[in-house]
């Protein structure tokens, strides 16, 4: 079995990532066999993304949410997460300047946009609203709408009108700061994590 933090494991870990769905994840760590419930955490590692941080952020508060398909509360720990890795103010403040989004780490933002896309079949995550943002040539309304953070000319109010499961629009979740202008999201989309692999591809 390999050990938690070690160069071995978490490249082993990576290599389940890379090759299984997050479907199938879901199915190998959430067994209905017993044989598989005990052969599973001898043979596979022992979490399906290795929780990686430049910063000593601890993310499984935020991995439990996303297993438990609590979109809503992993939501709000996604923006905890960050103003964790942006510092004290932010902890405080609760909300994040867009140039201190900027100076993210790569490999926290990989491991916060994986757990996304692992847990929503890869329906969420910030690498998937940069393909909408892209698809729709950068234009701001037009994302909003693909997103479903609009409709018309209406706001998406929150929290009651969002939706806080898989039937909502593709790209939906996480809000990034959603209530604060196109800074923040615009700084996530064009930051360099997404042309480094395994998240932005």
């Amino acid at each position: 079995m390999c050990q938690e933090n070690s160069g071995g494991c978490n490249r082993s870990k990576a290599w389940w990532y890379n090759n299984f769905s997050p479907t199938a994840y879901k199915t190998l760590f959430n067994p209905s066999s017993s044989q598989a419930r005990e052969f599973i955490p001898n043979q596979l590692p022992t979490r399906s993304v290795p929780l990686l941080s430049d910063r000593h952020i601890d993310y499984t508060p935020l991995e439990q949410l996303l297993a438990q398909q609590d979109f809503q509360a992993a939501d709000r720990m996604t923006l905890q997460k960050m103003c964790e890795l942006a510092g004290p103010d932010a902890v405080q403040r609760k909300w994040l300047y867009f140039t201190e989004v900027e100076n993210f780490p790569i490999t926290d933002l990989q491991t916060i946009n994986t757990l996304w896309l692992l847990h929503s079949e890869g329906k969420f995550g910030f690498s998937v609203q940069r393909e909408i943002w892209l698809s729709s040539g950068k234009n701001w309304d037009r994302f909003w709408l693909k997103i479903g953070w609009k409709t018309g000319n209406t706001w998406t109010r929150y929290p009651n009108e969002f939706t806080w499961d898989l039937s909502a629009p593709k790209g939906h979740i996480p809000l990034s700061n959603q209530l604060r202008g196109v800074r923040v999201i615009a700084a996530l989309l064009n930051h360099p994590a997404w042309s480094s692999s395994p998240s932005g591809g």
